[in-house]
C-alpha cells in the first residue's frame, strides 16, 4: 500500500542550526553541517574540540581545510549529495590541537540535508576511533587501508540478496586484498528460507570434526580461479579436513594465515595446497564471517606470484572488512527467511477462489513487485452469502514482509467473520475499523467490499481508502464513483455503500494500488493509465482479460499487484 508521510525536514537554515545545537548539548559525538560545496555551516563543541579549532572558525571554511578528510573521503561525501544514500567514512590525520604528534582516526556517518526537496548539503555525526586503529595502521600503508575500508562500505552489501552480497565480497577481495578468493557458507544458510536471525547454526563449528561448506562465490586471477573451480564451483559443497585452516577458523572465530612455501607441505589439505602451489600461490588466509556471535561461513584468500605474503596488518584489514560483510550477509539471510515465510503465508491465503455461486465467473492474479522486494499485504477473497449473493473483497495492508502478511491474514479473517452477519458492506467496514482500532493494530489497511446480488441485478460497494473499481464493457474501461472512507484501523469510521447495476456481460475489475500508482505521479494520471487501455472484446475469457491488464501495467510496478475480475453469467 502506498503511503505518503508528511515532510519532516527543517523549514530553514535557522531551524536546522537550532536542532543541531539541541542535539549537541547532550552529545559527546561530533556533529557537523556542510553546504553543497562541503563548507561548514555549523559544528558542535564536541567536534570543535576534536579538530582543535573553535566552532566559529569552522564556519564558511572548506571541510578539507579543517576536518580530517582522506583522499577517499571527499568522493564519498559527493556521492551522498548526489543520491541521498547514507554513507560512512573512516578518515585520519594529525589535527591542530595539543596532541598534534599523535595521529587520530574518525568514523563519520553522513546523510543528505534537504529542505522542501532542495538539497542544501550534508549532516554528519563523527566519533573518534583512534584506539581501535592506532597500532594497526602504519604511515606507509595507512591511506591504502583506510581507502579499502571506505571502498568496502560502498561496494559490499548493496542489496538484500545473499548471492549478490557474497559475490561482492569475493569481487572486492580480488585484486584489492588477494589474487584469489572464495566465500563459503554453512549449508543451513544456503537453503530456501534459511538464515533466520534467531536460529542457531545447525552445523557444529565448535566441534573437532571436518566441515562441509557451500561455495557461494569465487574470484581470482585465471590460474587460481581454474584450480579453485576444480575443487568446488559455485553452488557445490566443499569438504574441509578437521585441522584445516577453514575448520580452525570456524571453531576459533579468528583469522588464520598459512605459508604455502614450505618445500614439503605436511599439514591438512596437502593435495589442495599442492594444486595451489602449482598454480603459483604462496600464501593463504582464512577469515571468519561472524554476525551476532554466530558463524555464517569463511572468506578464504590467496596470494600468488610477486604479491607479498599476508601480514598482520592485512589480517586486521581483512577481518574488519569481513565483519562488515557478515553484517550485510546476516541482513540478507534474515530477509531471505522472512521473504520465504511471508510468501508461503500469502500463497496459502491467496489461492484461486472457487466460484461460490453458479451465476458468477471470477479470475484473480497476484504479482509480487520483484525478487528484491518483500511480499506485501495485498489480499483478495470471495465469500458466498445468503440469498444467492456473493461478497468480493480486495485489500491492501500497509508495508511489506512477514508482519504485513500476518496482518493481512487477520484482516481477511475479520471480513469472513463479519460476512456471516449479512451486514451491508459499509457496516462491515465500520465494524472492522472499530475492532482493528480497539485491538491496537499497527498496520492500517485499505479495503473494498462488493456484495453482488445476481437476482436483483445490483452490487453494493463500499470503500475504506481503496482505489475505485473499474467496469469493463463495450465502451471501454471506466472508473465507478464510490465514496471513499478512511483506511481501516484509524477508528474514524464514516463509510457508505453505493448501489450499481450488475448485469451479465460487463466485467467488474478490483485491484490494489500497485497496478497503477507510480512514485511521484499524480493519482489521476496513474488511474488514466488503466482507463486508457483498450480492453479485450466483450465475452473474452476472464483469465485472458486479467493477464492482459497485468501484462500492460505490471512491468513498471513499484509495489505488489492483486487483481480480481468478475462477470455475471447469463440466466439459464
Amino acid at each position: 500500500m502506498t503511503t505518503r508521510p508528511p515532510a519532516t525536514g527543517c523549514s530553514d537554515d535557522g531551524e536546522l542550526a537550532r536542532v543541531a545545537r539541541s542535539f549537541a548539548a547532550s552529545s559527546s559525538s561530533g556533529l557537523l553541517v556542510l553546504d553543497t560545496d562541503l563548507r561548514y555551516v555549523h559544528v558542535n563543541e564536541a567536534l570543535a574540540r576534536m579538530n582543535g579549532v573553535s566552532a566559529e572558525d569552522h564556519r564558511g571554511r572548506p571541510a578539507r581545510d579543517v576536518m580530517p578528510l582522506s583522499e577517499h573521503a571527499e568522493p564519498v561525501l559527493r556521492a551522498v549529495l548526489s543520491d541521498g544514500r547514507t554513507r560512512e567514512v573512516v578518515s585520519s590525520r594529525k589535527t591542530q590541537d595539543a596532541h598534534m604528534s599523535a595521529r587520530r582516526y574518525w568514523l563519520g556517518v553522513y546523510d543528505r540535508w534537504e529542505v522542501d526537496g532542495e538539497v542544501r548539503g550534508l549532516v554528519g555525526v563523527v566519533v573518534e576511533v583512534s584506539e581501535a586503529y592506532r597500532g594497526w595502521l602504519d604511515g606507509g600503508r595507512e591511506e591504502h587501508h583506510l581507502g579499502l575500508f571506505d571502498a568496502a562500505r560502498q561496494r559490499i552489501g548493496t542489496t538484500l540478496d545473499r548471492d549478490t552480497t557474497c559475490g561482492e565480497l569475493a569481487a572486492f577481495a580480488v585484486p584489492l586484498l588477494a589474487d584469489g578468493a572464495t566465500v563459503d557458507l554453512l549449508p543451513e544458510f544456503t537453503t530456501p528460507g534459511g538464515g533466520h536471525r534467531d536460529r542457531p547454526a545447525a552445523a557444529d563449528p565448535g566441534g573437532r570434526g571436518p566441515v562441509s561448506l557451500r561455495r557461494e562465490a569465487l574470484a581470482g586471477v585465471p590460474q587460481l580461479r581454474r584450480v579453485t573451480e576444480e575443487m568446488g564451483g559455485v553452488g557445490e559443497l566443499v569438504d574441509y579436513e578437521a585441522d584445516s585452516a577453514v575448520a580452525r577458523v570456524l571453531r576459533e572465530g579468528r583469522p588464520a594465515r598459512e605459508d604455502f612455501g614450505a618445500a614439503t607441505w605436511r599439514g591438512p589439505a596437502a593435495a589442495r595446497v599442492a594444486a595451489y602451489r602449482a598454480a603459483g600461490a604462496h600464501s593463504g588466509m582464512a577469515v571468519p564471517l561472524v554476525s551476532r556471535g554466530r558463524p555464517l561461513g569463511v572468506l578464504t584468500m590467496m596470494r600468488a606470484g610477486a604479491s607479498p605474503a599476508f601480514t598482520e596488518q592485512d589480517e586486521f584489514t581483512a577481518r574488519e572488512i569481513a565483519t562488515r560483510a557478515a553484517v550485510s550477509l546476516d541482513h540478507a539471510l534474515h530477509y531471505e527467511h522472512e521473504h520465504a515465510v511471508a510468501r508461503e503465508l500469502q500463497e496459502s491465503l491467496l489461492g484461486e477462489p472457487r466460484d461460490p455461486r453458479p451465476d458468477i465467473d471470477i479470475a484473480t492474479r497476484y504479482l509480487p513487485s520483484g525478487s528484491e522486494a518483500l511480499v506485501g499485504g495485498d489480499w483478495f477473497d470471495v465469500v458466498a452469502l445468503s440469498g444467492g449473493r456473493t461478497l468480493k473483497v480486495m485489500g491492501d495492508v500497509m508495508g511489506h514482509g512477514l508482519n504485513a502478511a500476518v496482518a493481512m491474514s487477520h484482516y481477511r479473517m475479520l471480513v469472513r467473520a463479519l460476512a456471516a452477519t449479512d451486514a451491508a458492506p459499509h457496516e462491515m467496514l465500520a465494524r472492522m475499523d472499530d475492532m482493528v482500532a480497539a485491538a491496537g493494530f499497527d498496520r492500517v489497511a485499505t479495503c473494498l467490499l462488493e456484495v453482488v446480488d445476481p437476482g436483483a441485478g445490483t452490487a453494493q460497494i463500499a470503500s475504506a481508502g481503496h482505489l475505485p473499481p473499474a467496469l469493463v464493457d463495450r465502451s471501454g474501461i471506466r472508473l465507478l464513483d464510490v465514496p471513499t472512507g478512511p483506511p481501516l484501523g484509524t477508528g474514524a469510521g464514516g463509510y457508505t455503500s453505493t448501489a450499481f447495476p450488475r448485469t451479465p456481460g460487463p466485467v467488474m475489475l478490483l485491484y490494489t494500488d500497485g497496478l497503477v500508482e507510480r512514485r511521484g505521479e499524480d493519482i489521476d494520471v496513474s488511474l488514466r493509465r488503466l482507463t486508457d487501455l483498450r480492453p479485450p472484446p466483450v465475452g473474452a475469457d476472464l483469465g485472458d482479460l486479467v493477464d492482459y491488464v497485468v501484462d500492460q501495467l505490471g512491468p513498471d510496478a513499484e509495489d505488489d499487484i492483486a487483481v480480481m475480475a468478475s462477470r455475471l453469467r447469463p440466466r439459464g
